[in-house]
């Protein structure tokens, strides 16, 4: 007798030791459940009994005493009309319904974008979600199957590869231009959310909190997005020529070639100092929508420096730049209405400017 109470099972329980297993099969091996066996359901479990490979019971957390009254199918299953007074074996799978947070995502390989301003580009996303299981015996069924335990890593793969057609094709169809993506992520985020819940509900979960966590651009991409906003910061302006300019001078201080290096960086500042100027006017005279700017009287003239063309500087940057060494008699010129480039002295209003300017101080 004390071995045979030995093959009864007298408590029905799972004492979740790990943080990822989301079923877990009952060990009975040969034990039979006894009439009036313990369940113990705990908070974020549910028990799901099967019986030949069909679906009997479900129990939501709570301890039970088993008896025909809580196990109505399995009862039907078994024959019992009446109560049932003898052990019984059954297959019993706890599954845990509790929140499985910070699953990471990402597409493995770059995907297509096309973008009305730059055409076909290459982008990588990246992001994180959580997940539960909300239909314990459709998560059996569909995926767990007979498993005596199974893990979260044993689905990660199997939810990235939903995840990530459907990512794909909400950016394809999304109307927003890839310039302006990073500050989309949420409303993008959400819409990714929606359209894998449908896709996670029929294998018996809910997806929850989807973030698309970071949208990587390629290099041109990001270096054009980086340029507008220089070009914003310096304020509301047309002058998008004169800022060109300014780099292609930043450039070549950088990389000096036949002693323009000072040349090179003055004229950089020149430039600045002129935006600023003219975006600090800008400012003062407000959106310009009701008063127009006044009209500019002062020539500009653009410069050749190195074989290129900077500019137009007006007069009183040129004249600046001429204390400063960085503009001279022998510097080409060329404005509207000029038929060729012609050194600064041969030009008449340029000439008077060295006449005006005087010498640097000796050293």
């Amino acid at each position: 007798m004390g071995w045979f109470s030995s093959e009864l099972i007298d408590i029905i329980e799972w004492l979740d030791n790990s943080n990822d297993t989301i079923t877990y099969r009952f060990k009975r091996h040969d034990n039979e459940i006894k009439n009036g066996a313990q369940l113990v359901v705990r908070e974020s479990q549910t028990a799901v009994f099967v019986e030949n490979g069909e679906f009997a019971d479900v129990f939501s957390p709570g301890k039970y005493e088993l008896s025909t009254d809580n196990l109505p199918i399995l009862s039907t299953l078994k024959g019992w009309k009446y109560g049932f007074d003898s052990p019984f074996k059954a297959e019993v799978y706890f599954v845990n319904t509790k929140l499985f947070t910070n699953k990471l995502w990402g597409t493995p390989a770059p995907i297509m974008k096309r973008d009305p301003e730059f055409g076909v580009i290459q982008i990588r996303a990246f992001g994180s979600y959580t997940f539960r299981v909300t239909d314990p015996k459709l998560f059996v069924k569909e995926i767990s199957g007979t498993n005596d335990d199974f893990s979260v890593d044993q689905i990660e793969e199997q939810l990235s590869n939903f995840i990530i057609p459907d990512f794909t094709d909400i950016l394809a169809e999304s109307k927003v231009p890839t310039i302006d993506l990073l500050t989309q992520i949420k409303e993008l985020s959400k819409e990714v959310a929606d359209s894998l819940e449908n896709t996670f509900e029929k294998i018996g979960l809910s997806i929850q909190n989807f973030l698309i966590s970071s949208i990587n651009l390629p290099d041109e991409i990001q270096e054009a997005i980086n340029k507008r906003a220089s070009i914003s910061s310096l304020g509301n302006m047309n002058t998008f020529q004169q800022y060109q300019s300014g780099v292609a001078m930043e450039d070549m201080a950088n990389n000096p070639s036949g002693g323009s290096e000072g040349l090179s960086m003055g004229m950089g500042f020149g430039m600045a100092n002129q935006m600023m100027n003219q975006a600090s006017k800008q400012q003062q005279s407000g959106d310009g929508a009701s008063t127009p700017p006044p009209i500019s009287v002062e020539s500009s003239y653009h410069v050749a420096v190195n074989g290129q063309q900077i500019g137009p500087f007006g007069l009183s940057i040129l004249k600046k730049m001429i204390t400063e060494n960085q503009f001279t008699k022998e510097s080409l010129v060329w404005k509207e209405g000029m038929t060729s480039w012609d050194k600064a002295s041969t030009v008449g209003e340029l000439n008077k400017l060295f006449g005006k300017i005087p010498p640097p101080l000796p050293v």
